[in-house]
């Protein structure tokens, strides 16, 4: 499994913690350091089930200083993508991508019926 995180984010934080306490095995990628690329982006949207909205960082202060709330819903979802692309601080954290699961955020309930119940 491929845990992308921000490492000074303390919900990544919470969360690797919490993959540590419970055994999960992953690698760990540093967002900022290795951007998830358009490609990776394409095929993970999809997969995770999620509309691409819940791909952004809406709380982030680059979010906020492109006024993507306001630019978003005009633009098309190879646009979005492209944008998602650019940055690693515009991309939601932290994620879980397994080979039958994409996570995005850490909510501890959502993870444990995803990553404990097999």
């Amino acid at each position: 499994m491929l845990f992308i995180e921000y490492p000074k984010c303390t919900t990544c934080q919470k969360a690797k913690k919490w993959l540590d306490d419970h055994g999960v095995a992953y690698e760990d990628r540093h967002i900022a350091e290795q951007n998830p690329t358009a490609e990776e982006l394409r095929e993970w949207i999809p997969r995770s089930g999620l509309e691409i909205k819940r791909f952004f960082n809406t709380s982030g202060l680059k979010y906020k200083a492109l006024e993507l709330k306001d630019k978003l819903p005009a633009m098309t979802e190879e646009e979005k993508i492209a944008l998602l692309a650019t940055d690693g601080m515009l991309v939601k954290r932290p994620l879980i991508i397994g080979e039958d699961r994409i996570l995005v955020g850490f909510k501890e309930k959502e993870w444990e019926e995803a990553l404990l119940s097999d």
